[in-house]
């Protein structure tokens, strides 16, 4: 489960990462609004957390930017505003749970359980054409076929079935699946979806990873 964190806090951003990086999460933090966009805008996380007040764009703005573009990803709000009128705000913006500073570590830990169980089968899978992506065993399926993907083929999948018919540049992919202090180029982008194209047509699935020149990838099914 990836979640991403936006929180100009550096010292609680940097220790909510930490605290869910030890119960199994993958945390990415940003420290601005409009860095948070930007991140939120890839559809590659699990489960945003936003502070309301930052710098650049408020969490209220953020949210419901992120709503307005379809993003149904859960928003939990992390805020020392506790009036119910900020509460409200929130919730109008599009967060599904809103959480005051200070908070116990516990509570924050169940919001997050409870949203994400909320997710259902979203979280589990995910489904594009006839082929679905296990998120737990990494594994394409398509029928009464599968293939055991490894960890960066899994990640660029993900990536790109989340996107879906959505354009991801190769810097994005290198970004999101290297990182961005990596030593990777784009060709390293080239040689892995090589490697889905040929897992893909080993099952029979009827996605095409689709190269768009200068724009990068992106996803269609063929009509079966």
């Amino acid at each position: 489960m990836k979640i991403l964190v936006v929180e100009d806090e550096v010292y609680l951003a940097d220790s909510l990462k930490a605290l869910l990086e030890q119960k199994g999460f993958e945390v990415e933090t940003v420290y601005d609004g409009e860095a948070g966009e930007e991140y939120a805008e890839l559809g590659v996380y699990d489960l945003l957390i936003l502070d309301v007040m930052m710098p650049k764009l408020n969490g209220y703005d953020l949210a419901r930017r992120v709503r307005a573009k379809h993003c149904g990803t859960p928003i939990l709000m992390l805020t020392a505003r506790s009036g119910v009128e900020d509460r409200i705000e929130g919730l109008n913006a599009g967060a599904d749970y809103y959480l005051t500073k200070p908070f116990d570590t516990r509570e924050l830990l169940a919001c997050i359980n409870a949203l994400l169980r909320r997710q259902g089968s979203q979280v589990d899978e995910l489904v594009f054409g006839n082929t679905a992506l296990d998120l737990g065993t990494s594994t394409l399926i398509c029928g009464d076929k599968q293939v055991r993907l490894s960890a960066r083929e899994f990640d660029v999948m993900r990536l790109l079935l989340q996107s879906r018919e959505r354009n991801l540049s190769k810097e994005t992919i290198l970004a999101r699946v290297w990182g961005f202090d990596s030593d990777a180029v784009e060709n390293h982008v080239e040689v892995y979806v090589g490697f889905l194209r040929k897992k893909l047509d080993s099952i029979g699935s009827n996605i095409r990873i689709v190269a768009a020149r200068r724009l990068g990838y992106h996803l269609e099914a063929d009509e079966t």
